[in-house]
């Protein structure tokens, strides 16, 4: 039986004492006889041969359209592709493509660096943090203070623009996934630039790939296309891709359980009771890249991609004999818990003592 319901820090609390942990050594047993922790190298050939095709018919395009405003519906293809392409990057680092780490890491790199332009170490760095403590305010740097904040605490320390943005952060948390794409380069950049001397080689190296990387993409699109034109190309292909980065990992943990700082959590409940599936089958699976099932990509971090729906209804049965809650919903209702719950978040920022009577007295 599954749920749309959001877990709260309160469901959290109340399993944070059970016995659940030789319980997950349970699951991943019966998970690995099940065979779901093979490699599936033919879906991963398959995917990567069609998107090769894709990325082809687009650079054909490209070229064949010339200096055309239709060169935008490109832009927005190419948008799409490269966050495909940025998924099995994601998948790489997981190790969910490969048996090798090694072989693994040198796709990973290549498609994150070289095609998509994203930092690979930075990412794997940021991510891994996130997968070892989802939601947890102190620990998690996906829900640490930025533009958007996730707690009351965050929005509190907003002030002027931002807290003003911060109060209506739900709606307007789309829009600005727009400018997403433009700031995952320029962190992947900036994260580069510093760093300890013992890594210096390995950061020069992501650099120079990803400042080449941009160099061949600016000057292609600016020698093919007149400056306007290639301005707005650039802007469309960077707006899809943010807003499908965003929109694609969004659902899986905003509006979920929120883990206090130094509260601690056996694993099996903190990946279930802060993640969230979407509903929609293989169609959903290979438009989100498999973060449909959240849930189940946390407690298998290297499982295969298309295993994960017949990992879902082992999980679900397990967590279900437990009492464990299991969240599942569908993308848009997943969409509108996210605005809900950030727009609660935000009226924190507001001034408390910003009440209809104060303004009223005012002019006395």
């Amino acid at each position: 039986m599954t749920t749309t319901t959001t877990p709260t820090t309160t469901a959290a609390e109340r399993v944070a004492g059970a016995p659940f942990t030789s319980s997950y050594s349970a699951l991943s047993q019966k998970v690995r006889e099940a065979g779901l922790l093979r490699r599936a190298y033919g879906y991963y050939l398959a995917m990567g041969a069609a998107l090769t095709l894709a990325l082809g018919g687009l650079v054909t395009a490209f070229v064949l359209l010339g200096d055309s405003w239709f060169q935008l519906l490109v832009a927005a293809g190419l948008g799409i592709v490269l966050t495909q392409l940025a998924f099995l990057a994601h998948e790489a680092a997981h190790r969910q493509v490969f048996a090798s780490g090694p072989v693994n890491d040198r796709v990973g790199r290549l498609l994150a660096n070289a095609v998509v332009g994203i930092s690979y170490s930075w990412w794997m760095t940021k991510h891994t943090r996130h997968h070892a403590n989802p939601n947890h305010v102190s620990k998690d740097p996906d829900v640490a203070n930025d533009t958007i904040v996730f707690t009351e605490e965050g929005a509190r320390e907003h002030r002027g623009f931002m807290a003003l943005l911060t109060r209506y952060q739900g709606w307007l948390f789309f829009p600005l996934l727009t400018l997403e794409g433009l700031n995952l380069h320029v962190t992947s950049v900036r994260s580069q630039l510093k760093g300890s001397p013992a890594d210096r080689g390995a950061r020069v190296r992501e650099l120079v790939t990803i400042g080449l990387r941009l160099a061949l993409y600016l000057a292609v699109v600016f020698w093919w296309l007149s400056p306007g034109l290639a301005f707005a190309f650039l802007g469309v292909q960077l707006a899809v891709f943010g807003v499908y980065m965003g929109a694609s990992f969004a659902p899986n943990h905003k509006g979920m359980a929120m883990i206090p700082a130094g509260s601690k959590l056996d694993f099996l409940s903190k990946q279930v009771l802060t993640s969230r599936n979407i509903r929609g089958g293989w169609t959903m699976n290979v438009l989100m890249g498999g973060l449909n099932h959240q849930i189940e990509h946390h407690l298998f971090p290297s499982m295969p991609r298309p295993h994960l729906a017949r990992a879902r209804r082992i999980v679900r049965e397990h967590c279900a004999q437990l009492g464990l809650p299991y969240t599942e919903t569908s993308l848009a209702r997943s969409y509108a818990i996210v605005v809900g719950y950030l727009n609660r978040v935000g009226l924190a920022a507001r001034d408390p003592f910003d009440c209809p009577m104060r303004r009223s007295l005012r002019g006395y």
